[in-house]
């Protein structure tokens, strides 16, 4: 450019003999070399409207992948909601079917004490071929009884009859009072009233005993 505006004063000095192009300065003769150059103010001016575009555009890319970030992060959390809820959905099925009977099972656990208190007050001694009679009533309670117990398990119930002197559980078994007993060791339990039941594993009667303090 600096060589071409050389170039331009030079020639003027050609044209000084003119009035007309006397008037022309050197300036105007390198703007004219820079308009045949291809490089004129046009040109100038739109290096600032390029940037600007390449501004806008930035922008516009940055607004888009903070979009495709925000997006990211809402698909992530709902895929891990739609497995925490299918996860609970499951949790519900199994426990429903494990313990869809259990309003059924309590209600026969009363069938079951009957049956239980009947074969006790039988006297052991009475059932003999003497009393062929009470001997046939007492073997068809011990087995219908036998049988419940059997249908208990196969639905996953199991009977809860702490052993004497066991160690009181408040989960396990309901204390129906506290007294001094002789040679039980305070909170251990003293006498079973009533039997209590699991369903598997879930404690759906507590046993009902009596438990030893210290005297």
């Amino acid at each position: 450019m600096a060589n071409l505006c050389v170039r331009a004063a030079r020639q003027s000095y050609l044209y000084l003999a003119s009035p007309s192009l006397s008037r022309s300065s050197p300036r105007w003769l390198c703007t004219a070399a820079q308009r045949q150059n291809g490089q004129g103010p046009e040109d100038e001016a739109e290096k600032p409207e390029q940037s600007a575009a390449e501004k806008a555009s930035a922008e516009e890319k940055s607004q888009l992948e903070g979009q495709l970030k925000e997006v990211t992060e809402k698909y992530k959390r709902a895929l891990a909601d739609t497995e925490n809820l299918r996860v609970r959905s499951q949790k519900m099925v199994e426990n429903a079917k494990l313990y869809g009977v259990q309003g059924l099972c309590k209600d026969l656990l009363d069938v079951a004490d009957i049956l239980e208190k009947a074969t006790e007050s039988v006297p052991k001694e009475e059932v003999t071929a003497r009393n062929p009679h009470l001997k046939s009533l007492y073997d068809g309670l011990v087995m219908t009884e036998a049988q419940v117990q059997k249908v208990f398990a196969k639905h996953g119930l199991a009977k809860i009859n702490p052993l004497d002197g066991q160690k009181f559980d408040p989960y396990e078994h309901e204390a129906l009072f506290h007294a001094p007993v002789a040679g039980k060791a305070p909170g251990t339990v003293a006498v079973v009233t009533k039997v209590g039941y699991k369903l598997h594993g879930r404690t759906l009667r507590p046993a009902l005993v009596g438990v030893a303090k210290a005297p």
